[in-house]
């Protein structure tokens, strides 16, 4: 009889092949973790690549000091549970160094651009020459020029008209020295196969993802979380409201969405009636129509 793999399993099975084929060509390649479903959903698949031994690679967070608490709390569990041996850069570091220039404390403010000084400086002090990373095609436009190995030259800029061919699952890893790729071995899942995903393994993520009471503030018809991080107008009132968060990232630009759901199967079907899509809800993405692509030429994520 043929033995043919369910959709969720080919996805894993691909994916799985992507970190085999990273640990074989590259010699001090990382793991990017924020603590949000898609880097979760990375490590368990980087934990079935490599089993039964432990991740043979470092797993990183570049951390802005404004993440949700929630976010932080359980990055340091899981990392703990897992056995992983984490390393997080902080931007504040960053600002100490005089390599980026915190903005002025207001309405409009963030360090979430900041984090792609403190994650080029840690490439090039600790020679990192993969950085496997979450992101998806679906994300986001410009998410949907990368193939699963990205090129990015010495100074950590993409060019997205110069990637290379991927034919029958063949990939070039050569780069000259100073260059490196980032890899998304998520690169054909979509918000609905990660769900699926963590719906059938079992995985557990920050409670930030589920339905819970919250402050929050309303501006440019998105819900953000009240904070002492970032001020609100005088115009803009604090209510509570029951929420949960499609994407984390920075709370200074994460977004929530009213929501009552309080399982992934009510996550599940919400989804799949909203015509919204998860970055929908991050004001870094609505600065300019090309946000995304301006800031990854820049060595983001």
């Amino acid at each position: 009889m043929r033995y043919r793999l369910s959709y969720l399993d080919s996805l894993e099975s691909e994916s799985v092949s992507i970190f085999r084929e990273v640990a074989e060509n590259f010699e001090n390649p990382v793991i990017l973790f924020s603590g949000g479903k898609d880097s979760v959903v990375l490590i368990h698949l980087a934990i079935r690549a490599f089993w039964p031994a432990r991740i043979p690679m470092k797993v990183v967070h570049i951390d802005t000091g404004h993440n949700f608490k929630e976010a932080i709390d359980f990055r340091d569990n899981f990392a703990k549970d897992h056995r992983l041996d984490l390393e997080v850069f902080y931007v504040e570091d960053s600002i100490k160094q005089g390599l980026a220039i915190d903005e002025p404390m207001g309405p409009n403010f963030s360090r979430n651009k900041l984090q792609s000084i403190t994650l080029m400086n840690a490439i090039e002090n600790n020679k990192f020459d993969a950085l496997i990373g979450g992101a998806r095609r679906d994300e986001e436009k410009a998410r949907s020029k990368e193939r699963f190995f990205s090129h990015r030259n010495e100074f950590g800029e993409w060019d997205p008209k110069n990637q290379r061919v991927e034919a029958w699952d063949l990939f070039n890893c050569k780069m000259n020295p100073g260059e490196h790729f980032r890899v998304f071995p998520l690169n054909n899942w979509t918000e609905i196969d990660i769900w699926n995903y963590i719906k059938e393994r079992e995985i557990e993520l920050p409670s930030l993802y589920y339905s819970h009471e919250r402050e929050v503030f309303e501006r440019d018809e998105i819900l953000y979380a009240h904070s002492d991080i970032r001020p609100i107008n005088d115009f803009e009132n604090v209510k509570k409201e029951i929420v949960r968060f499609r994407t984390v990232g920075d709370i200074t630009c994460t977004g929530a969405v009213k929501s009552e759901a309080r399982t992934v199967e009510d996550i599940i079907n919400e989804i799949l009636a909203s015509q919204v899509t998860e970055r929908g809800y991050r004001a870094d993405d609505k600065r300019s129509a090309c946000a995304m692509e301006e800031r990854k030429r820049e060595g983001y994520f």
